[in-house]
């Protein structure tokens, strides 16, 4: 069941304008750096990553390869699932936890649909890249970082995102979106944020952190509500318009409640949707099919 769908005639042409132009769009980089406005909203320039991959499976369905990101801080790993020609691709972002072993059959699923899927094991999130997961001590690392002009981890990862996002565009020359499942989907909506070349943004179970009204609320002013506005979602996902918006989330979630996934929907700008799946918290085959089902009417399929 769709709550509050954007018209569908203006969304699928938003869609495709958004797929020409943002297709493999590449352009002269410049020196990596960083800056946080006064409203706490972050810029970035990424340090360009050298990449090397490992084919794990080839037949004539899909190719399914580890493909590691090299960058100034550290290998961040991902895994890669695709038909030889996707129709479009999408940089999931796990939540805490989350393997790439639990998503097998997913990346399988989406490859024999006519698109490549990407997960990247996170800085932090207990796979192959190394890292702090996002807690207290990471936010307290990270803020000193800040304090001293250094890279945050919580911005590495942006980075990361964005060189996955170019990765794929270069490789295939389709439409790039940003997903993320929980804490992934918080990492997701500040990549396509920062990033305008993502082709939308899918949140699965997500919202924002909490650490913004948290500081806030202890009358704490400065750098620390800086800092902490950089890092949560609600400052970003208005920004994601006109590229589209659709936030996933179930009634049934008792980790992080459908109406604080329907107030980061509500902060989003149009084309948007808010999309009930049926499940619990995360990522299900149930959300597949319904964003699958939408890239179907939109882009075709293959399978």
């Amino acid at each position: 069941m769709r709550v509050q769908p954007s018209p569908v005639p203006a969304f699928f042409i938003l869609l495709l304008i958004a797929g020409i132009c943002l297709a493999g769009c590449t352009g002269k980089r410049s020196e990596p750096a960083y800056s946080v406005d006064s409203s706490g909203k972050l810029s970035v320039s990424c340090p360009v990553a050298t990449v090397s991959e490992d084919v794990l499976v080839k037949n004539e369905t899909y190719t399914k390869s580890r493909i590691v990101f090299h960058t100034q801080d550290g290998d961040v790993v991902t895994y890669l699932s695709a038909p030889e020609k996707p129709l479009v691709a999408v940089v999931y972002v796990p939540g805490a936890g989350e393997t790439v072993a639990a998503h097998g059959e997913r990346m399988l699923r989406y490859a024999k649909a006519g698109y490549a899927f990407l997960y990247v094991d996170i800085r932090g999130n207990g796979g192959g890249t190394a890292g702090l997961p996002f807690g207290q001590q990471l936010i307290q690392s990270d803020y000193a970082k800040f304090g001293a002009g250094r890279w945050p981890q919580y911005y590495e990862t942006i980075c990361d995102l964005s060189e996955a996002r170019r990765y794929l565009a270069d490789r295939y020359n389709v439409p790039v979106y940003a997903m993320g499942s929980s804490n992934g989907g918080r990492y997701a909506v500040i990549a396509a944020a920062t990033d305008p070349a993502f082709a939308g943004y899918i949140g699965i179970s997500t919202s924002d952190w909490g650490l913004y009204d948290s500081i806030t609320a202890q009358d704490i002013t400065g750098d620390p509500v800086r800092f902490a506005a950089s890092v949560e979602p609600s400052t970003y996902i208005a920004s994601i318009s006109p590229r589209p918006v659709w936030i996933l989330h179930s009634h049934s979630d008792t980790i992080i409640p459908f109406d604080s996934g329907k107030d980061l929907y509500e902060l989003a700008g149009e084309p948007k949707a808010l999309i009930e799946f049926a499940g619990a918290h995360g990522i299900n085959s149930d959300a597949d099919d319904r964003i699958l089902s939408e890239w179907a009417q939109i882009y075709g399929t293959r399978g």
